[in-house]
């Protein structure tokens, strides 16, 4: 692409760049929430690649606060589920894979590496104990922003994931990030779901209902 491209030409080639029908059903037509998993074990590096591609997911300052732990040995997974609600101790145990979804509080040290360019000065907007509570809800929204495209390059590698909100935050804190140095946010049920055990997919909104034009 050159500085002396057409808007037309610009925009024909953007358009090429569209996913087709079969990538479409793969992330979103036919991919479906997974409460039920087959026993087969997910490689690491499809865990890792999938985190790769998350990251490069747009946040606000490029903060990237996210920060996962994958639970999958026995033990981790006996300490995970004393801590889940009763109506999701049979799916997080099916799961190959549960990774906790949290956020890092102080992800603003980080800022010098990922906002270079304006590191020092983001990094002052929310360091000091009198910006604590602001830090963690930006950190908050924005892991909840990458958990979402976290889920969607799961689907794009071929796995299956539900994510689950019925757990005790307190309990996953306490268990896993005593010291502190991570929130718990959600969690993330991964591995290659049965789909015998699959729900019908329940109604969404129609899409007057909920986009506008103004």
């Amino acid at each position: 692409m050159s500085n002396t491209d057409s808007i037309p030409l610009i925009v024909d080639r953007k358009r090429a760049r569209a996913l087709d029908e079969a990538s479409l059903r793969t992330i979103f037509l036919d991919a479906r929430t997974a409460n039920h998993f087959l026993d087969h074990p997910v490689p690491h590096g499809l865990l890792e690649r999938a985190v790769e591609l998350a990251q490069l997911g747009p946040t606000s300052a490029n903060s990237v606060p996210l920060r996962i732990v994958f639970v999958e040995s026995p033990a981790a997974k006996a300490r995970l589920l004393a801590c889940v609600s009763e109506g999701n101790v049979v799916k997080t145990t099916s799961a190959p894979v549960t990774a906790i979804i949290a956020c890092d509080p102080k992800f603003y040290e980080q800022f010098p590496r990922t906002f270079p360019h304006r590191g020092a000065d983001m990094r002052a907007r929310f360091e000091g104990p009198e910006k604590a509570e602001a830090a963690v809800a930006f950190a908050w929204d924005n892991a909840l922003l990458q958990m979402g495209y976290f889920t969607l390059a799961l689907r794009a590698l071929g796995l299956d994931c539900g994510a689950l909100g019925g757990f005790d935050r307190a309990k996953v804190n306490a268990e896993f990030f005593a010291d502190g140095s991570m929130r718990a946010v959600y969690l993330l049920n991964i591995g290659y779901g049965d789909d015998s055990k699959v729900l019908e997919r329940l109604p969404r909104l129609a899409t007057h209902e909920v986009a506008t034009f103004v």
